[in-house]
C-alpha cells in the first residue's frame, strides 16, 4: 500500500521541475507555466471532496481500480497535449484521478488494530511522502534527457502496471454507509459542524500545506534563475534531500500511538517557521536551501501525520468522509499556496515568498494556540 500511494501521488508533482521546459515549448512565461502546479492540486482537492466519500458507500477496492485506470488516461492526455490549454485540462484531470492514496489510507486504517493505527498510517505516509519528493528528482532527469512529455508517458506505464498489482493484491472492504450520494455529501458539512478536532486539524493543515506548495513551486523559479541557472535535472535532485525527511514519518506515527499527536503538530509548525527563516537568508546559498528543505519536510510530516492520526481516531464508520474534509481542504491550501507563491514571486521575488510563508506559519500557530486555550478554558469550567 505504501508503494502504491507513493507511485500514484507522484503524478501530482512530476510537472514542477518541468515548468521551464513546458514554458519554452509553448512560448509562455515560466511564471504562467506554473499554473499547472496549482491546477493539479486544485483537481486533487475536487477529487477528494466528491470522490473519496464514496469509499464509505461503495466497495473500496473497486473504486481504487476504476480511479487508477482513469489516472492512466489523464496522463496520456498530458503526454499528447498539442496546446497549453489542453495541458491545463489534463493537469486538472491528473489531480482529480490521483486521489487513490486517500482511498488507501482509510482502508489501511480500517484493517489495522487501534494500538497500531498511528504506526500503520505513518508507514504508508512514508511511501506517499517519498513518492512526492522523489517524483521531482525523477521528472527532472527524464525532462532533461528526453523532454517533459516522456515523463507523462513513463508515469502512464507505471500506473498501468500498478493497476494489475492492485487488482491482484488488495483486499475487498465492505462499505458501511447506506444513504444516498446526496446524503453522503451533506454529511461532510455535518462532520465539519460537529467535530471541533476535525476543524482544528484541517485549519492547521491548510496553512501548513499552503507554505509547502508556495515553496516547492517558487523554488523551481529560484534555482533556474541567476545565480544558480540550474537545469531541470539538477533542480530535481533537491527532491532527494526532502525524501530523507520521510524517514521521520513512522516515528511521528509511533508518537501518535502514545498519545502525543498534538504535541508533534506543534513541533512540526515550529520547524516550518524555522525553515523559512533559513530560506530567507539563503537566496544565493545551496547549503542554506538544502538545510531549509530538510526542516520543511520534517515539519510538514510532523503536522500532517499527527493530524491525520487524530482525525482517524474519531468516528471509524466515517473515516473516508473525515479524510475527505481533512485532505480536500489541505490540498486546496496547497493549490492556494502555489498561486500565492507565484504572485509573491512576480511582485517581490524570493524574499517576498519567504515572508509570505512566515505569515502563513503565524496563522497556523494562531489556530493551534487558540484551540489549546479554548480547550483549557472548557476543562477549567467543567472542573468548577
Amino acid at each position: 500500500m505504501a508503494v502504491c500511494t507513493g507511485l500514484i501521488v507522484a503524478n501530482l508533482y512530476y510537472c514542477q521541475p518541468l515548468i521551464v521546459l513546458i514554458a519554452k515549448e509553448f512560448g509562455i512565461k515560466e511564471a504562467d507555466a506554473g499554473s499547472i502546479t496549482y491546477l493539479t492540486q486544485a483537481g486533487y482537492a475536487i477529487g477528494l471532496f466528491f470522490m473519496v466519500p464514496l469509499g464509505d458507500k461503495i466497495e473500496r477496492k473497486k473504486q481504487i481500480v476504476v480511479t487508477t485506470f482513469a489516472s492512466v488516461i489523464a496522463l496520456i492526455i498530458a503526454a499528447t497535449a498539442k496546446s497549453y490549454f489542453i495541458l491545463e485540462i489534463a493537469s486538472l484531470l491528473i489531480g482529480i484521478t490521483s486521489i487513490v492514496p486517500q482511498l488507501i489510507l482509510p482502508l489501511a486504517a480500517s484493517l489495522s488494530e487501534p494500538s497500531q493505527r498511528g504506526k500503520v498510517v505513518g508507514t504508508i505516509m512514508s511511501g506517499l511522502l517519498v513518492g512526492i519528493l522523489l517524483s521531482r528528482t525523477l521528472s527532472g532527469f527524464v525532462g532533461e534527457l528526453w523532454g517533459w512529455r516522456a515523463m507523462f508517458w513513463i508515469a502512464a506505464g507505471l500506473i498501468l502496471l500498478l493497476l494489475i498489482v492492485i487488482q491482484r493484491e488488495f483486499p475487498f472492504n465492505k462499505p458501511t454507509f447506506e444513504g444516498s450520494y446526496g446524503q453522503l455529501i451533506r454529511s461532510l458539512f455535518t462532520l465539519i459542524k460537529e467535530q471541533p478536532l476535525l476543524r482544528e486539524a484541517t485549519a492547521i493543515n491548510v496553512f501548513c500545506f499552503a507554505q509547502f506548495g508556495a515553496f516547492w513551486t517558487t523554488m523551481v523559479l529560484l534555482l533556474s534563475d541567476a545565480p544558480f541557472n540550474f537545469n531541470s535535472a539538477t533542480i530535481g535532485l533537491f527532491g532527494i534531500v526532502g525524501a530523507s525527511g520521510a524517514l521521520a514519518a513512522p516515528l511521528v506515527g509511533k508518537l501518535g500511538d502514545k498519545g502525543g499527536s498534538r504535541i508533534a503538530v506543534g513541533y512540526g509548525c515550529a520547524l516550518m517557521v524555522l525553515s523559512f527563516l533559513v530560506f530567507y537568508f539563503s537566496g544565493t546559498s545551496v547549503i542554506g536551501i538544502v538545510i531549509g528543505i530538510v526542516l520543511i519536510d520534517i515539519g510538514i510530516q510532523g503536522v500532517h501525520i499527527s493530524n491525520q492520526t487524530r482525525v482517524y481516531s474519531i468516528l471509524p464508520e466515517a473515516r473516508n468522509r473525515m479524510n475527505t474534509v481533512f485532505m480536500s481542504f489541505s490540498f486546496l491550501g496547497t493549490a492556494a499556496g502555489s498561486a500565492f507563491g507565484l504572485f509573491l514571486w512576480q511582485y517581490g521575488g524570493w524574499h517576498a515568498v519567504t515572508l509570505g510563508c512566515m505569515v502563513l506559519s503565524a496563522l497556523a500557530f494562531a489556530v493551534y494556540g487558540y484551540t489549546y486555550k479554548s480547550k483549557t478554558k472548557r476543562l477549567e469550567t467543567t472542573n468548577g
